[in-house]
């Protein structure tokens, strides 16, 4: 991991901050979100791009209510403009593996104490299913 400048913030999260003010920036100008969500998925490398692509294919399916969003520069979906997920791949904080996270706006909860992100290393019919049943029950 990178090492943290002056102001605290590493470079990747300096990076990240740019990005969201930029997305705000968008956001006021109304352009396509799904654009830049997809432009978002094609920076990313061939795993990890596969892997959000399937992910963005599952949401359009299961959670159609859910519209495409970027979140600090990585591909997420909202629900009344509040990011209920997204997935962040692990070159962009240079990490061992990709993170499906969940914002509070997700329907997880579950008593006093549950996850709000995933490590995501790889895709599976055991992956899917599980992010499926995931994804459905975060967008209630």
């Amino acid at each position: 991991m990178a090492e943290s400048t002056k102001s605290g913030f590493t470079p990747e999260e300096r990076a990240a901050i740019r990005e969201h003010a930029r997305e705000l920036k968008a956001a006021k100008k109304g352009e396509d979100a799904e654009k830049a969500v997809l432009a978002a998925i094609d920076k990313m490398a061939e795993e990890d791009r596969e892997i959000a692509l399937r992910l963005h294919e599952i949401v359009r399916a299961v959670a159609p209510g859910l519209a495409p969003k970027t979140f600090y520069g990585s591909p997420g979906w909202a629900k009344d403009g509040k990011v209920v997920l997204f997935f962040q791949d692990k070159s962009k904080f240079k990490t061992r593996y990709s993170t499906l996270g969940f914002q509070e706006t997700a329907a997880l909860d579950d008593g006093d104490f549950w996850p709000t992100s995933f490590a995501v290393a790889g895709w599976s019919p055991a992956v899917e299913k599980e992010i499926t049943r995931l994804v459905e029950r975060a967008a209630r």
